[in-house]
């Protein structure tokens, strides 16, 4: 096998032919190979060349506010396709990342399925099988009955297809096999072994290149620095040589979109405790809290991003930290994780297992809940946080929601109950509403079916969606109000406020009037019971 390349980062260019598929290890603002996309675009606007290229994401490239990443790449000409987990997104405020321009403009072919899938599609083309097969994403926009995970009008259908297999209907996505796989570590020695002693999370890099080198396709890392060969110890090697064609250097490679270098991000350091900041107090802090109190002793639980987020911060303020394990879909198992552009990355883990393997720990429900974010929930308990028709630019798309969400046993959504113009205070432990918002959460019918709640009732999974004002769970007929916070009136300030049918349990009662004091709840977790 012939030694790794080192090249410029303005030949990278040259290697790409018209046409080619290529895949990108990245994760939002965390291990992204930046300075590697940024040289195809410049290529290509100096050559016109390559061309109508398929950029494939498992995850983001590019932070939440759409700098750098794929926008690189999103230029007339130069991309045809892109099939994603998620994609960069921002505030209302900012303009809309480039990539979003050219989807909403149907300039090109969109498709956002569930990242775990997407990383098992790269390993069912690097053992040369022929895709995944799969309930995840059944009865949501992935599924092909409803738009396939399609994006806009101009992307094709039959990516996703139904089919039948063992009696039972099942969803299935193609292997991918790229022509190229474009990876990022931290160090390269001369032989092309990679190691990653300063990433943040491993993510799927081995299985993209895996899935280009068993298809003649080329592996292209990028790299903060050099080494010699034979000095890079081999369990510290995540990429092995023998599948990187080439290497590019970027000196001034960051740890995050925001991050020039923190060894704590990378578990190289364990950071103290008190190093962490608490969360201000305000409603994010109060349904943290009110989420938190669902947790059981031992559980592992998974994030999402948002004010779950916020949940490990209420338990350590609380002294509880080290009773829960969380997993993120990036690959951290414990510790704390991180918040901003560090979201994705642990603090003090236990370990950082790949992206793929993590997500088959999810697929398969091996955790015991998840804390994830709303953008809108229906009648029938579907959320959707993946596209909003007002709004498409701030929405990131599905990411591994669907992937985590689809056979869990305990959800958790968190969110507000309205939005837009929203004034509400905290006095005496009491939520007052000053100024409803404009906008329903709480809808007929969802614009995008993330998540089904018809699916979650056939499973009986457990599903609650905690607000700052009440607590409602999905029951077999439908959304029931099952607590209410102290000082908001139930008609008015709950019922009268959706849009979606909301019932109301004969066993309502109030929110612990403790979560609306800033001072410490004094949480306790429920023991876990003895398994028989």
């Amino acid at each position: 096998m012939a030694r790794a390349r080192v090249i410029d980062l303005d030949l990278v260019g040259e290697l790409i032919s018209d046409g080619a598929s290529i895949t990108i290890s990245s994760s939002s603002g965390l291990g992204c190979p930046d300075a590697t996309l940024k040289a195809i675009g410049e290529f290509f606007l100096k050559n016109r060349h390559p061309r109508d290229i398929t950029s494939i994401h498992p995850i983001a490239a590019g932070d939440m506010y759409g700098i750098g990443g794929i926008d690189h790449l999103a230029r007339p000409g130069l991309l045809k396709r892109v099939i994603a987990g998620s994609l960069p997104s921002g505030p209302s405020s900012m303009p809309s990342p480039l990539i979003w321009q050219r989807i909403l403009a149907d300039e090109i072919e969109a498709y956002n399925l569930p990242s775990g899938i997407i990383f098992h599609m790269h390993r069912e083309g690097a053992a040369s099988r022929p895709g995944v097969l799969s309930k995840v994403g059944m009865d949501t926009f992935v599924d092909p009955r409803q738009l396939g995970g399609r994006m806009n009008g101009s992307t094709p259908e039959g990516y996703v297809r139904l089919v039948e297999f063992e009696g039972d209907s099942w969803l299935f996505y193609p292997a991918i096999k790229p022509d190229v796989a474009i990876i990022r570590g931290t160090t390269a020695d001369e032989h092309g072994n990679i190691s990653m002693e300063h990433e943040g999370a491993y993510l799927g890099a081995l299985d993209q290149a895996l899935s280009a080198r068993n298809n003649s396709g080329k592996v292209i890392a990028q790299v903060k620095r050099m080494a010699a060969s034979g000095t890079l110890r081999p369990q510290d090697v995540r990429v092995p040589g023998i599948l990187v064609d080439y290497i590019v250097v970027d000196p001034d490679q960051k740890q995050t979109t925001q991050t020039e270098y923190d060894p704590a991000i990378s578990g190289e350091i364990f950071r103290p405790e008190s190093s962490f900041s608490p969360v201000a107090w305000g409603l994010d802090k109060i349904i943290a809290r009110r989420a938190a109190v669902e947790l059981t002793q031992d559980d592992a639980v998974n994030l999402g991003f948002g004010i779950s987020a916020l949940v490990p911060r209420v338990l350590l303020e609380e002294g509880l930290h080290k009773q829960v394990t969380w997993v993120i879909e990036q690959g951290a198992v414990g510790g704390m994780p991180l918040l901003g552009f560090a979201f994705g990355c642990a603090s003090n883990a236990d370990a950082i297992v790949t992206s793929p393997d993590q997500f088959t720990f999810f697929q398969g429900a091996g955790f015991d809940c998840s804390f994830l974010s709303f953008l809108q929930v229906d009648r029938e308990g579907s959320v959707n946080v993946s596209r909003l028709a007002s709004r498409p630019h701030v929405t990131a798309g599905v990411g591994g929601f669907i992937d985590i969400t689809s056979s869990a046993k305990s959800l958790i959504f968190c969110g507000y109950f309205t939005a837009g113009g929203l004034d509400q205070r905290v006095k005496d432990n009491q939520l007052l509403i000053v100024k409803d918002g404009k906008t329903r959460k709480f809808v007929d019918k969802v614009e995008h079916v993330t998540f089904s709640g018809r699916r979650a009732r056939i499973q009986k999974q457990k599903v609650l969606y905690v607000t700052e004002r009440c607590v409602i769970e999905l029951q077999s007929d439908g959304l029931v109000v099952i607590e209410i916070a102290p000082g908001v009136d139930l008609k008015r300030e709950v019922l009268a406020q959706s849009d979606a049918q909301l019932l109301v349990s004969p066993n309502l009662k109030e929110m612990d009037r403790r979560l609306f004091d800033p001072r410490v709840t004094g949480l306790q977790l429920r023991s876990r019971q003895p398994t028989q």
